[in-house]
């Protein structure tokens, strides 16, 4: 189909960062009540190894206002939003129709997106025939709970991130324990550094590491200080290591340190794939937001 009169499709470039920021923020306070995208989370998955901006992108223009934007990764997921004033009028199908064409162009046979619950979005795709493919949930610890401390076992310590070459070792541990998961593709260490070490403000307390008595790093928790909230991105532990209260112990130190660098609140997100709810859960989180998956064969 064709866009309305007046608005222009043309591929992104590394300068509309700043304008799709606005967009995404924008329907995500539309849709959820507050925006948690920040712009370099944009710049940041622009710049990993494997997406090619001018190709697996596009943006859809007024004039010098950007109306609608969208993305697909591997070909497999896609991430569109659709500026509130401009919906109702055909611009997110059209938008559809692009992503899943890129990506069958990738030779992607499936492509999906995870949007929040109970929203227009949600009502869109299901309206296109997609099907469910998990459930996630953003949960919170928020700004008066106390934070309990959680000790780790004899012979294991904390230490937080020490140069570059622990940037690969905090990747083969998030890479090994996300691979787990049913439906996901492997990941690169190119394609993960600029969302993390390499990510615009990097500091090194953002990421913690826990190690053995041999001093071997058996897991990790990379968290993203945005504005007052403190964004747990990743959480892992070495599959011979669980069931020993590793991974709390990650959590509330990344809540501590979140707190000491100006947060007031502590996310993540979790979702049906990885069992893991009952845990955060467990050290005092409590779910504010429920978002789904939805995907179409190609």
């Amino acid at each position: 189909m064709d866009l309305p009169d007046g608005l222009v499709a043309r591929p992104l470039s590394p300068t509309d960062a700043r304008a799709v920021f606005e967009v995404v923020a924008a329907a995500e306070a539309h849709d959820v009540g507050e925006a948690a995208i920040e712009v370099e989370d944009i710049e940041g998955d622009w710049a990993r190894g494997s997406f090619d901006l001018a190709t697996e992108a596009i943006g859809i223009w007024d004039g010098d206002r950007l109306a609608a934007s969208g993305e697909v990764f591997k070909g497999r997921r896609a991430d569109a939003s659709v500026h509130p004033d401009y919906r109702g009028r055909g611009i997110g199908t059209w938008l559809a129709d692009w992503l899943e064409d890129c990506a069958r162009a990738r030779g992607s046979k499936l492509v999906g997106q995870t949007v929040p619950g109970d929203t227009d979005p949600e009502r869109f795709f299901q309206s296109r025939g997609y099907r469910l493919g998990w459930t996630s949930w953003v949960l919170q610890v928020p700004a008066d709970r106390p934070i309990e401390p959680q000790p780790l076992p004899d012979g294991y310590t904390l230490r937080q991130f020490a140069g570059p070459a622990d940037g690969r070792v905090a990747f083969q541990l998030i890479e090994d324990a996300f691979n787990e998961w049913p439906d996901r593709d492997p990941s690169s260490f190119e394609d993960w550094a600029p969302r993390g070490p390499l990510r615009p403000g990097f500091e090194p307390w953002q990421i913690r590491f826990v190690v053995d008595d041999q001093g071997t790093e058996v897991g990790v928790c990379y968290t993203i200080l945005a504005g007052q909230t403190g964004y747990v991105d990743a959480i892992a532990v070495r599959a011979d290591q669980r069931g020993l209260g590793l991974a709390r112990a990650l959590l509330v130190d990344a809540f501590e340190r979140a707190r000491e660098h100006g947060a007031t609140v502590s996310e993540l997100s979790t979702d049906s794939r990885t069992g893991a709810l009952g845990l955060y859960e467990h050290v005092g989180m409590q779910v504010t937001q429920t978002w789904r998956h939805w995907m179409t064969d190609l």
